[in-house]
């Protein structure tokens, strides 16, 4: 598979790299292109501009902080309005602002924004409820279980390519429903990161499966 990754930080370092140890194309671009070039010699990719890593990849990761998606989005635009049209780009960027732990835009996903400004990209939210360096671990196995990863997006095919990308990770893919729920998963890492910075294991919070209980 094509991957196209906007930005050359700590996301993009880990999951690259995975998925170029799993056989995929990778292409790191950047508005700096050394960074991003020392990267992708790091991790045995490509490197470009953001409109080319856009312009390469089947799937574009967004790998930024949440507050420079916009103009991030409007640079690849500007090279090409279409160049998102119809590509799966996968939101993995939490708009948690510390010390309270709170979200940067209540009521509206990063996500939503995503769809918004690149009209017919198929937009799915994902990989953003674990530390970076969960993402290089090989694979991330806790007590004998592989990490779950939560996935929202309403086009059903660009949900399960990214699946596919979670499974190379050795990870269970779980869908989490429509984009309208990715502001839901947002509130979720804004509220465990929180606990985690407490001190607390967030994962602790949740019951097993066979003590959920069951509606009716």
């Amino acid at each position: 598979m094509r991957i196209g990754i906007l930005g050359s930080g700590g996301m993009a370092d880990a999951l690259g790299g995975q998925w170029v140890r799993h056989g995929h194309e990778v292409v790191v671009g950047g508005r700096d292109t050394g960074r991003a070039a020392a990267l992708a010699g790091r991790i045995g990719a490509s490197a470009g501009t953001l409109a080319q890593a856009a312009a390469f990849g089947e799937v574009v990761l967004v790998a930024v902080p949440h507050d420079a998606v916009p103009s991030v989005l409007a640079e690849v635009l500007r090279a090409d309005s279409a160049a998102l049209r119809g590509r799966v780009v996968v939101d993995c960027t939490n708009p948690v602002v510390p010390p309270g732990f709170t979200l940067a835009t209540p009521g509206r996903s990063v996500a939503a924004g995503i769809a918004e400004q690149a009209a017919g990209a198929r937009v799915v939210k994902g990989f953003n409820l674990c530390h970076v360096d969960v993402w290089r671990m090989t694979p991330p196995v806790f007590g004998g279980r592989p990490l779950s990863v939560p996935l929202c997006g309403d086009d059903a095919d660009a949900v399960e390519t990214v699946a596919a990308l979670v499974r190379d990770l050795g990870c269970h893919p779980v869908n989490g429903g429509g984009l309208d729920r990715a502001g839901l998963l947002e509130a979720t890492a804004a509220f465990v990161i929180g606990l985690w910075f407490a001190g607390e294991d967030a994962q602790a919070i949740l019951t097993p499966l066979e003590f959920a209980g069951q509606p009716g």
